[in-house]
């Protein structure tokens, strides 16, 4: 997939590229400008910021004043950019109308080193003359803080330092650092090398390290895709959802974030700006699913051990209450706060940092935990040693569990003022019940699958009695409740009813009256603490999709993902929500749970290899 921008943009777009290496990422608009990037990891300050913080300068350029890697070519009328085949790398050719080009290759370094994986917090852009004599400039403005300008900028022969009270940010080049430093034009005769991230030495030759970084990322890249398990159809699509999955895990811990920004808002004019740099709960489920289906067992055996981490750690704490959402690495604060410095996507403050839903009850992540931990028991690719002790320390959390179901809590939508006793959260902790007898069979424990069994038979009458309304005909999204929200789509997939039950049926035509917006599917059509819903939760309708599937409606289904793919950007890639009327992308990108969403229902929908010829 090509794309082609002839018109510089005026505003922040969610039309960006994404690279990356499991430790750091970047966002690249269509003017191959880097306009976000977080050192020296996901949850940490941007130093690219200019994506949340809506300054530009007087120009024809529209350049942004701060948190900005821009390299210009003069006279550019035209921008064409792609991914290499099959890789994380993004080729951006700049051209003129006079015969001059040039092409800027980005990418974070990942291969194979030393026995290890080689993934410094670390972006290269390469830049190589096409035709012509092109003339760039280049323009380096990290912020060093939430939104602020370096204390100091020092530099060297090959390199410029921007000093911050936290953290110094190193550019090193072969480029004439007096020419970058302060911002004039140059012609490319030879590629030229940048390398941005910690404040350390390079201590090779720029040209030929930056070639060797090239060479073996992409080829780590396409060895990593020849892996996958990938359907017969929308190939392409789910190659580049599985690598910007990859993209979002943060190695070292195996956490998975839920999108690599804050602050994007979910809908214009609202102030729904979260910050969404962390690993929720709730998204473990389906992003093993999705892992699974791909055949990455490396990241799922890393993303397990991150929850399981959690659950090691829920048990020893004493904790009362499991939080929904943790950090990367699982320590460090959440506190969620609002930045003055930055000014917001397009304007629209508050810019927050931190994420104050980590301090709610949210009731179903003690199922979430163990649906995700239960893949571990069934999976002979996966060496789990001590399965009896982790059992033990789930069987806590189905105690939980049971302790919960039928009390009030902010629910999977979050909310900040009001706790019901939500019908997705009970059937979740029903679903805790369920899969530890399942595991308690598989460990020869029939005395703990006879309790477990017991206890998610009580659940469910209770549940089915509590979430059913008669009148209305269908589930409803609360106890003893008459609304509708989208979560009642996994009722089917959960193993809580069966797909063919004419109640579950019920229930998925009335969300489809109801809740359907076009292609879009509402989160729930009721009105919460900010209002009333504008966008369409992008997820929602990736779980329409496949409840049409599930109950029959295949050809429906099909079509309809056809159009939701429609929804992607340039590059192929999703945020959180979507506008109801035009399409255009709002909420935090790239959104991990919608990519998932796209794999999960490819897979669901597609022909077999077998029938394809």
């Amino acid at each position: 997939m090509t794309v082609t921008t002839t018109a510089p943009p005026s505003v922040a777009s969610l039309d960006l590229g994404v690279i990356g290496n499991c430790t750091i990422a970047a966002l690249i608009d269509r003017r191959a400008r880097i306009v976000w990037s977080c050192f020296p990891r996901f949850d940490r300050d941007p130093v690219f910021c200019s994506l949340i913080d809506n300054q530009i300068d007087d120009g024809e350029d529209a350049m942004p004043r701060k948190g900005v890697f821009a390299i210009e070519m003069a006279g550019m009328t035209r921008c064409e950019q792609s991914y290499l085949d099959n890789t994380a790398i993004l080729s951006s050719v700049l051209s003129d109308d006079h015969g001059n080009a040039l092409e800027i290759l980005d990418f974070a370094p990942r291969f194979v080193r030393y026995e290890r994986f080689f993934r410094p917090p670390q972006l290269v852009r390469r830049v190589r003359r096409i035709s012509g004599r092109p003339r760039i400039r280049v323009v380096v403005k990290p912020c060093l803080g939430l939104g602020e300008e370096p204390d100091e900028i020092t530099r060297g022969s090959n390199h410029v330092r921007f000093v911050g009270a936290d953290q110094t940010i190193r550019l090193t080049t072969d480029a004439p650092i007096s020419y970058v430093l302060e911002g004039i034009p140059f012609a490319v005769e030879k590629p030229f090398s940048f390398f941005i991230g910690s404040d350390e030495a390079l201590r090779a030759e720029i040209e030929t390290t930056s070639r060797e970084f090239l060479d073996k990322t992409t080829d780590y890249w396409r060895d990593w895709v020849r892996s996958l398990s990938i359907p017969f159809e929308w190939q392409r699509e789910v190659i580049r959802a599985a690598i910007t999955l990859k993209l979002c895990s943060f190695e070292e811990s195996g956490a998975i974030v839920a999108a690599l920004t804050t602050s994007i808002p979910e809908a214009p004019g609202t102030q729904r700006n979260w910050d969404y740099r962390f690993c929720w709960l709730r998204d473990a489920y389906f992003v093993v699913h999705a892992l699974n289906r791909l055949g990455t067992t490396r990241t799922m055996e890393d993303y397990l051990g991150f929850i399981t981490n959690i659950v090691d750690t829920y048990s020893e704490s004493g904790a009362e209450h499991l939080p929904p959402l943790y950090p990367i690495t699982r320590g460090g604060e959440l506190r969620e706060f609002e930045v003055q410095s930055l000014a917001g996507y397009r304007g629209h403050a508050p810019v927050r940092v931190g994420n104050g839903a980590a301090t709610q009850i949210q009731n179903d992540g003690y199922g979430a935990v163990v649906l995700a931990a239960t893949h571990s028991f069934f999976d002979r690719r996966l060496i789990q040693p001590g399965k009896e002790a982790l059992f033990a320390q789930l069987e806590r959390m189905g105690e939980r569990a049971i302790a919960v179901f039928d009390k009030p809590d902010a629910g999977p939508w979050e909310l900040r003022e009001r706790q019901v006793v939500h019908s997705f959260s009970s059937v979740m902790c029903w679903a805790a019940c369920d899969r530890l007898a399942r595991i308690a069979g598989t460990l020869g424990r029939a005395d703990r699958r006879e309790y477990w069994r017991s206890e998610a038979r009580r659940l469910k009458d209770i549940i089915s009695d509590r979430i059913w309304n008669q009148e209305k005909g269908h589930f409803v999204s609360t106890f003893d409740g008459t609304d509708l929200d989208a979560t009642l789509l996994l009722i089917a997939e959960l193993g809580f009813v069966a797909a063919e039950d004419p109640r579950y049926i019920a229930t998925v035509e009335a969300i489809g009256r109801e809740l359907g917006r076009g292609d879009l599917i509402l989160r729930y059509g009721t009105e919460d603490d900010f209002g009333f819903m504008h966008t369409g939760f992008l997820i929602c309708a990736f779980w329409y999709v496949d409840a049409l599937h599930a109950i029959g409606r295949k050809d429906e289904a099909k079509e309809l993902f056809g159009r939701i793919l429609q929804r992607r950007n340039s590059f192929g890639l999703l945020s959180e929500d979507a506008d109801l009327e035009t399409g255009e992308l709002w909420g935090n990108f790239p959104q991990t749970y919608s990519m998932v969403g796209l794999i999960n229902s490819a897979m669901r929908l597609s022909r077999n290899w077998e029938e394809a010829f």
